[in-house]
């Protein structure tokens, strides 16, 4: 099953590039996400340096009473900063064989996000799996966390002359 999800932000490319880059930080800036821990970190030729890490999001039952559904995965991640691309490898559980790409492009004044997902889960005839996933996990979290980039990114692109991005190093 394939899905993407978009959207429109005026701020550059490179910075929100710089404000999404490193998942394990999303916690710190993402009030749905929960944690993000480093499980192992590895280089390789064809993908650079990635990392395998685990993270928990909530996905939210009945906001108006603060309910929440924790959602965990762990995904092997990394970064192409020349390409500004973001890439995920779902590496089991229930979303287990999914693939996800971040694509970061120049639009207008600003840019647009869009998060591919490819989603064959790894047992046969798991193709209503992967639409009950999708629709009820997948797309309320992905819509929320580019949301929530979005207005970080507009906020801090709007400053005359900001000096670092959330989250980063001092």
């Amino acid at each position: 099953m394939r899905s993407e999800i978009s959207i429109a932000i005026a701020a550059s490319p490179e910075l929100v590039f710089r404000l999404a880059a490193d998942p394990l930080r999303w916690p710190a800036l993402l009030p749905h996400y929960a944690h993000a821990r480093a499980l192992s970190q590895r280089g390789g030729a064809n993908m650079g340096d990635s990392l395998v890490a685990e993270f928990v999001a909530r996905r939210p039952l009945l906001p108006v009473l603060g309910l929440a559904l924790p959602v965990a995965w762990r995904s092997r991640t990394w970064a192409d900063a020349a390409q500004l691309r973001l890439r995920f490898q779902h590496l089991g559980g229930a979303t287990g064989g999914m693939d996800v790409t971040w694509r970061i492009e120049a639009e207008g004044a600003g840019c647009r996000v869009t998060i591919e997902h490819e989603f064959a889960p790894l047992w046969p005839g798991g193709g209503l799996w992967a639409r009950f996933i999708e629709r009820g996990f997948v797309r309320p979290i992905a819509g929320r966390t580019l949301a929530t980039f979005k207005a970080i990114a507009e906020a801090v692109g709007s400053e005359p002359s900001p000096a670092r991005v959330p989250g980063d190093q001092a």
